[in-house]
């Protein structure tokens, strides 16, 4: 027999059961409850925890229930390049809200723009958006600045709450001072300026670890504009809503049962990607057939080894024999899935034999496995994986080739 597959592994993708994460919705349900915006929403953590499934199952609906209009985007290393870029950008992203709005040539006059445009009901596309921000003297965070105040005026008319800029993968935005070009530091330059006049505008990001330690590396009041919140795995309890949910409310012919569940739920290591990956997988070697023949034999640790090519191999086989040294040792350490620091790798190098590694070398190598996504610093000066699970794959590594 064939039934549709209820599990949807993919980056991003909605899940077809939300589990968990109760506490976070709540969370920004109180800062869309903030007369007068002090406080941004960061919302940070692994790959695959859940980041951008939550800002736009959740958080996105949730802030149009409550009157706010929503928009923004995902944000490419292409931003980076010039603060013009990041200008660009946001435009875009604004000219999407206020093109569904006609406004009386009054409310657009009224903010000191007069477009050559002569009918009575304007609508602020983006063309308009755009002379304005070439017209308006200054700088870029003034041209912008002017386009984001232009763009409240234009639809407070319509008794909306607020506005959200949510921007996802916001950990490659970055200063460039090289270049003199400075798209983060605008960014958080323009929000602070336009809340303390009390624009109801909202900024949120989501991103690794990284994030947040460059927005205070940037700006240090950075630290007071967000609320910053972290996802983590899953609890069991949530493991299991996660995995038997989706099948109960589709009704599906087949059922997990209960020590599969259990297996699933620790092989996942709770990270609702790798739930919907081995949940996906299971389900099609049950019902995917087109022959309609399940095949039982599928374990969910042949599952796992299939995750281990699928999602790990990729990265693993990016990386130098002497990196992947480096990163065996960090995986024998006893806070591997946690923090570990410099000194730590190169003490346990100098015992385990082969050519150790000095500090100095060791800060060299893990910086370069930082541009790759590998590893992160964080804010106290220890570093951590940047990618869930990925000590466990290393040691199976180690493992099948000894």
């Amino acid at each position: 027999m064939t039934f549709p597959n209820p599990f949807r592994p993919g980056a991003g993708h909605p899940p077809p059961y939300l589990a968990g994460r109760t506490t976070e919705i709540r969370e920004f349900e109180r800062l869309l409850a903030q007369p007068v915006i002090l406080t941004n929403l960061v919302l940070t953590g692994l790959r695959g925890v859940g980041k951008t499934v939550l800002l736009e199952s959740a958080l996105k609906p949730l802030a149009r229930q409550r009157g706010w209009l929503w928009t923004g985007n995902e944000l490419s290393e292409t931003i980076n390049i010039s603060e013009e870029k990041l200008a660009q950008r946001l435009i875009t992203d604004l000219s999407v809200l206020t093109s569904q709005f006609e406004v009386d040539r009054q409310v657009i006059e009224g903010i000191g723009f007069h477009p050559q445009r002569q009918e009575r009901s304007i609508t602020f596309d983006h063309a308009l958006m755009e002379t304005l921000y070439k017209s308006t003297p200054g700088l870029v965070s003034d041209k912008i600045k002017a386009v984001l105040e232009a763009t409240w005026e234009v639809v407070r008319h319509s008794g909306v709450k607020g506005i959200v800029l949510a921007y996802d993968e916001a950990q490659n935005l970055a200063d460039r001072s090289e270049k003199d070009q400075y798209p983060l530091s605008l960014l958080l330059d323009m929000f602070q300026s336009i809340q303390r006049k009390g624009l109801p505008i909202m900024l949120v990001l989501t991103g690794l670890p990284t994030l947040f330690p460059k927005l205070v590396e940037a700006r240090t009041f950075a630290e007071r504009m967000f609320k910053v919140i972290t996802l983590h795995k899953l609890d069991q309890d949530d493991r299991r809503a996660a995995i038997q949910r989706p099948i109960s409310d589709n009704k599906c012919p087949v059922s997990f049962t209960v020590p599969a569940v259990d297996e699933i739920a620790y092989r996942s290591g709770g990270y609702p990607y790798f739930i919907q990956f081995i949940c996906y997988e299971m389900f099609e070697a049950y019902l995917g057939h087109g022959d309609g023949v399940p095949n039982p034999g599928i374990t969910v640790a042949h599952i796992a080894r299939k995750l281990d090519s699928d999602f790990f191999s990729g990265r693993w086989n990016k990386v130098t024999d002497r990196q992947r040294e480096l990163l065996s040792i960090i995986a024998s350490l006893d806070d591997a899935d946690d923090e570990f620091t410099v000194q730590e790798i190169s003490e346990v190098s100098k015992r385990i034999g082969g050519k150790p590694f000095s500090p100095s070398h060791v800060n060299q190598m893990l910086g370069a496995l930082s541009e790759q996504g590998l590893i992160f610093k964080n804010r106290h000066g220890k570093y951590s994986f940047a990618v869930p699970m990925l000590a466990d794959f290393i040691r199976r590594q180690a493992t099948d080739n000894p």
